[in-house]
């Protein structure tokens, strides 16, 4: 048997290809939107692809299963209860699937969502006992999937109770040697605590597993569930993504790649709406094309992009080198937003000996913000970080709303005082403080080296 794990830091997420040295044969699960790695792989080995599933209709990320088909004899499948828009061949709990040595068996496992399935593999050259289980969201590393991505408490209670049933009766049982690769990994915002490798066991999560030490009562693994206190704010572009998941992801067909643009150019592509979307570290926005939001290229990119940006609206990019165009459109293409317009060609660099109009946004750093603090009590503080970085410990005057509720909370900030906006590090408040200037908040600063600098420093933290 053949296996191979492909990993996206940038949304936490595992995907693999199974292949049978056998029959030459090979499944991809949990497919992402760039398909072309898994075929390349495939050809490498000597194997075609026949088989894909997801094991469930995913929130944080738009699938690329129904690519496949369009490269070559791929069927699609999925568990009975997915009612998904696109062909699949629907497979009940306990039904298998031959590949030569490899057998599949599905597992209909609910929780993290109703439809929830998981695979468990046996390769019969080495033996008849399972050898990995594919837990999509059931069983992550050291962590579960939230329960709580479709709807209110009720669904949340729901997705608890069939969770509780999930581990007791399937997945528990399990031999402990039975290895466990999960598609919510390190970085997905899909758990409160997943745990930084990127596999795990059966054994070793069921006796280090602090979420499954209140197994033992349904009730009080329910409510634990449903505690939410310090989860992960869910970005406002989950939902949209659950909804073409299900509905089956648009086709990419052929990309065009995105020109460089003129000044001119890109001055006409902003009036005419585009929206300059400037993906330079904060230390560089510092000084920026006015109008412009900030989200920096690096593995919160896809995250935060998918945060503040419209779903509808043109993108033209300020890059700080050519070469981080296609890394960019990619985590643009794997969260449904359509390729940039273009890009500024010259970069900043011609922008500035344009003559062209510059904005700052000004960084403080965090001896900086506690002198500003000693003489302005006018200065508000906003913290962008999530829920249990709040909870552990935040500046005793800063006001908290995690970065993925500003575009619908900016609103709740006063224009007419100064704010500086703090996370863990910068990068994240620089990406709200940018937004904030583009709602028309003019005095704004951007706290670098953010809450780690300030502890650090051993600077006044309340909890």
């Amino acid at each position: 048997m053949f296996f191979k794990q492909f990993y996206l830091p940038s949304l936490g997420h595992a995907s693999y290809l199974v292949g049978s040295e056998d029959s030459g044969e090979a499944l991809v699960l949990d497919v992402r939107r760039d398909v072309e790695t898994y075929f390349a792989e495939a050809r490498e080995q000597g194997m075609r692809i026949r088989y894909a599933c997801d094991t469930h209709q995913h929130n944080d990320y738009l699938s690329g299963i129904c690519e496949l088909p369009a490269r070559g004899e791929v069927q699609l499948l999925a568990g009975a209860r997915a009612e998904v828009g696109y062909p699949v061949r629907a497979m009940d709990d306990g039904e298998t699937l031959e590949m030569g040595e490899v057998r599949f068996e599905l597992m209909h496992t609910p929780g993290h969502t109703p439809e929830h399935i998981s695979l468990l593999v046996t390769d019969r050259s080495r033996g008849d006992e399972p050898a990995i289980l594919f837990s999509g969201g059931a069983l992550l590393v050291g962590d579960l999937a939230r329960p709580d991505l479709l709807g209110g408490e009720e669904e949340t209670r729901k997705g608890a109770e069939a969770f509780c049933e999930t581990l007791q009766h399937k997945i528990l049982p399990l031999p402990d040697f039975v290895e466990v690769f999960p598609t919510h990994v390190s970085g997905s915002l899909c758990g409160g605590n997943i745990g930084s490798r990127l596999s795990t066991t059966i054994g070793y999560e069921r006796r280090l597993n602090q979420v499954l030490s209140s197994l033992s009562s349904s009730a009080e693994f329910v409510r634990q569930c449903m505690d939410l206190t310090d989860l992960p704010a869910v970005p406002p572009y989950w939902p949209r993504m659950r909804k073409l998941n299900t509905e089956g992801p648009p086709l990419l067909g052929v990309l065009a790649d995105p020109p460089p643009l003129g000044i001119e150019e890109f001055e006409k592509a902003r009036d005419e709406g585009a929206l300059i979307l400037d993906c330079r570290s904060p230390e560089a926005f510092s000084a920026h094309i006015p109008g412009a939001i900030n989200v920096g290229i690096g593995n919160s990119f896809a995250t935060w992009a998918g945060s503040v940006l419209p779903s509808d609206t043109d993108l033209i990019l300020v890059l700080d080198r050519a070469g981080d165009l296609w890394e960019v459109c990619w985590q643009l293409l794997r969260i449904g937003y359509p390729l940039p317009r273009g890009w500024l060609g010259g970069g900043m660099f011609a922008w500035r000996t344009a003559g062209q109009p510059i904005d700052v946004l000004p960084q403080w750093t965090v001896h900086q913000l506690r002198r500003a603090l000693d003489q302005d009590r006018d200065l508000l503080v906003l913290d962008v970080r999530q829920p249990a970085e709040w909870s552990a410990g935040h500046i005793p005057q800063a006001r908290h709303i995690t970065g993925a509720e500003l575009v619908k909370r900016a609103d709740e900030l006063p224009k007419d005082r100064p704010i500086a906006a703090i996370c863990g590090s910068g990068y994240r408040s620089s990406v709200a403080a940018s937004l904030l200037k583009t709602r028309g908040y003019r005095e704004v600063y951007n706290v670098l080296g953010g809450m780690t600098g300030w502890e650090a420093e051993g600077l006044h933290t309340a909890t």
